[in-house]
């Protein structure tokens, strides 16, 4: 007799949207479902608090297997992405070293950068490598490239292994414009088809390089970055195959070197978005091959949210970011050292940056699903939305000239700088949360000790004429930085007396608060358990030697409190009060006029207590 099996959940019944919406408002008890729960993203499209099947039933994305066209589920039919390490030597004799050490602890793809394109210095950084079981990936400056190309292609095949060869040349002419802001000089289309024809003998050295990792490490937006990326690729189609090149000729030689933010699902939807454009953008120039379509990508975990202080959150940003790629099926993946922003990487740092792409794999097994979030209702549409975004971006460069005539008249600069400025803006008045930098700070921590100052190893001068208007290079966390590298340039570190009375709930909320807040700055902070009467709360800070007193209450209590506070302090202190009360306008009539709550730029609030304490 045949086992009858129930399925559990075919004994309840379906729930509509419309029924888990009603069940949300009315937990929400009035409060508007847009206004609560649907959130807005800097890549100009809504987020909703919920996806079900149906948001996903009309997109075409759900409709391809991993290495399929048009490529969205991923270009391989697995997810053993290559982990490169960039090799950071004095000389090409330490480089090769270290190379050599690296691969022996688990390391497949290299990055290397080139001071002289030479054969005999090609040879020192080559040695005992073996060049046909390993990635290798060569920066030079744009100049230098094509000599480099020569030299490199002369080594293949000399040793016989030009066909096995696998890796790269960052050719980006793009660079001096985009960095420096003015317009390049030289004919792109005929260097790029010199490069291609030096190239032809080593079908597996990619040597177009569409760069975006510029972009995003600028403060370009997620969207920003792809939209530009695709146009920068396209222009490398459109230049070349107008040269006589075919699309796949062209296509089979471009590698994307895209950065990765810490915006986890909205990364990982942003490749898959980005290889099914890029797909569709090449079957427009008739490929032989849907495999012309394919995309291939290296993803660079951010330098832009690198912080100095609280610098061991640099590991938790680049290990999210890190898994944003890897599920998302990139290529090959840089994880950057946490210690970047203020040194040379050492070898500690550039040890934890391996082996946070080895947990991944080794531990997580994450090399062996495709595509783990393809059919996520939420992924899927992130997928779409980001796509949309990115193809108006893209169209309107194409609608401009192009990326090429963008570069040159500045247009592109101008966009990211407005994008760096907005998220800059954003940090300071904590809408873009920096963990340990402009929230949570290590009020004890002093950083000015451990910043060197390191130059360019590429060997070459970069003083190449004036210099127009190129992308940002602040980090986002560059002008708190520099608020409290001021204040331990001071010598002396402002003291901050919390004055806790009344309400007990408010008062310690408020004083966790103002913590935060001036602890962004590394003034000292004074905490304490409470006080019965203002004069005892301001004769405590005067006699611990505070120079600023912050008044932590209930709003309803600020409308005595703070009067009598101001009024016993005489001036002995800067007084602040915590919060925004109804009162504020009566208070700023008797002279009060520092507040702080969370509609304060921080920054701007704290540059000018800077300006007051550190003089």
């Amino acid at each position: 007799m045949a086992e009858k099996k129930e399925l559990l959940f075919d004994q309840f019944p379906p729930v509509s949207t419309a029924e888990w919406k009603a069940k949300v408002e009315a937990d929400l008890k009035g409060a508007p479902f847009d206004k609560k729960l649907v959130w807005r993203t800097n890549e100009g499209f809504n987020v909703q608090p919920m996806y079900r099947a149906e948001d996903i039933a009309d997109l075409k994305t759900t409709d391809s297997l991993p290495g399929e066209y048009p490529y969205v589920r991923g270009t391989r039919d697995n997810n053993d992405w290559l982990s490169r390490q960039e090799i950071i030597a004095d000389d090409a004799e330490a480089a090769n070293a270290k190379a050599l050490d690296v691969l022996g602890k688990g390391i497949n793809s290299l990055g290397f950068k080139v001071k002289e394109a030479n054969a005999e210095e090609l040879a020192t950084l080559l040695k005992g490598i073996v060049v046909n079981a390993v990635e290798l990936n060569f920066k030079c400056c744009p100049k230098k490239s094509l000599a480099f190309a020569k030299v490199l292609v002369e080594y293949l095949k000399a040793n016989g292994i030009e066909k096995e060869f696998k890796g790269s040349i960052d050719f980006n002419p793009f660079k001096k414009a985009l960095k420096h802001g003015v317009e390049f000089p030289g004919d792109i289309a005929a260097m790029g088809a010199e490069m291609l024809e030096t190239v032809k003998d080593v079908p597996g050295l990619k040597v177009l390089a569409v760069d975006s990792e510029m972009l995003s490490n600028a403060g370009a937006y997620i969207f920003q970055e792809l939209g530009y990326a695709l146009a920068w690729g396209a222009e490398w189609l459109t230049l070349l195959t107008e040269k006589g090149y075919s699309a796949g000729d062209v296509a089979n030689r471009i590698k994307f070197n895209m950065g990765v933010s810490s915006n986890y699902f909205m990364e990982l939807a942003k490749f898959r978005a980005a290889r099914m454009l890029w797909a569709q953008i090449v079957k427009q120039y008739n490929p032989a091959s849907d495999d012309d379509c394919k995309m291939a990508v290296h993803a660079v975990t951010s330098k832009f949210n690198q912080t100095i202080y609280d610098a061991h959150v640099n590991l938790l940003r680049s290990q999210t970011e890190c898994m944003s790629a890897a599920l998302a099926g990139v290529d090959s993946i840089t994880v950057t050292p946490f210690d970047t922003p203020y040194k040379t990487p050492d070898d500690f740092s550039e040890r934890i940056a391996r082996n946070q792409q080895f947990l991944l794999k080794e531990e997580s097994h994450l090399d062996k699903v495709v595509d783990p979030a393809g059919g996520s209702y939420y992924v899927e549409t992130l997928t779409a939305s980001i796509a949309a975004e990115a193809w108006k971006l893209f169209l309107a460069v194409e609608d401009n000239g192009g990326f090429l005539a963008q570069v040159n008249s500045g247009d592109v600069q101008k966009v990211v700088r407005e994008s760096s400025e907005k998220r800059h803006t954003d940090v300071a008045r904590r809408k873009e949360i920096l963990l340990g930098t402009n929230q949570y700070p290590n009020i004890n921590e002093v950083a000015a000790g451990k910043i060197e100052t390191t130059g360019c190893s590429c060997g070459c001068s970069h003083n190449e004429g004036p210099k127009g208007e190129g992308l940002p290079t602040a980090r986002a966390a560059s002008d708190f930085e520099a608020l409290r590298l001021a204040t331990e340039a001071a010598g002396r570190r402002p003291k901050v007396f919390m004055l806790t009375i009344g309400n007990l709930a408010m008062r310690l909320a408020r004083a966790q608060f103002s913590t935060n807040f001036f602890g962004c700055a590394g003034y000292e902070i004074i905490d304490n358990l409470g006080f019965d009467t203002v004069e005892q709360g301001v004769d405590a800070a005067l006699e611990q030697g505070a120079d600023v007193v912050v008044l932590c209450s209930s709003d309803d209590e600020y409308a005595t409190l703070a009067p009598d506070a101001f009024k016993y302090l005489d001036g002995r202190a800067e007084f602040v009060v915590a919060g925004a009360p109804a009162c504020m306008d009566e208070l700023k009539a008797l002279g009060i006029n520092d507040f702080v709550h969370v509609r304060c730029n921080v920054l701007d609030t704290l540059r000018d207590f800077n300006g007051r304490l550190l003089k």
